[in-house]
């Protein structure tokens, strides 16, 4: 499909997007968003908000959700490489509770589709990282949810568990059990 590869994952709806990246002796050019090519690939989120974070190594953000506004984003790197997750926090979902965890990173340009339902959040692998992404909708803060890191029930993979840095807010997540709520 045009310009990018998009990469189903083990969780519907949540998807790796390659994008074509043309270069040569002077660098290069790559689209990162069409929205004609993310809906014939099946994503038709309108997005209206564009965000972006810098972090030092071993920062982890996350695991953020809105509780009834909830945002689909597509997210990518373009400094430095984190680890990216998405869990599934939708009550019916046949894959409520698991994840999908993907490297993203300057030098890879994948990009990642988080669908409404999800909480997210990225682990800060290089020395820092510069982090953007798109939202379908704007951020509510009184409407800010979020599970904790290392929910033994979620079993999140993280590459790396030594020296992680959490926002005070971030530390004192619930757990899924906790959560009882549903998107």
């Amino acid at each position: 499909m045009g310009n990018f590869t998009f990469e189903k994952t083990s969780i519907e709806g949540v998807v790796i997007i390659t994008p074509k990246v043309y270069g040569d002796h002077r660098g290069y050019f790559m689209e990162t968003y069409k929205q004609s090519d993310f809906e014939e690939a099946g994503i038709d989120s309108v997005f209206i908000q564009d965000n972006q974070s810098k972090s030092k190594k071993g920062v982890l953000r996350g695991l953020h959700f809105q509780k009834t506004h909830p945002q689909a984003k597509l997210v990518r790197v373009i400094k430095g490489e984190v680890y990216d997750v998405a869990v599934d926090l939708r009550k019916d979902s046949p894959t409520f509770g698991q994840y999908v965890g993907v490297i993203l990173s300057e030098e890879n340009k994948k990009q990642f589709y988080v669908p409404r339902g999800f909480a997210h959040g990225f682990l800060v692998l290089s020395d820092e990282a510069e982090f953007v992404y798109k939202c379908d909708d704007l951020y509510h803060p009184e409407d800010e949810g979020g599970l904790i890191y290392n929910d033994k029930d979620v079993n999140i993979q993280w590459p790396c568990t030594e020296d992680i840095l959490l926002s005070e807010k971030d530390k004192n997540f619930p757990t899924l059990k906790d959560l009882g709520f549903s998107f």
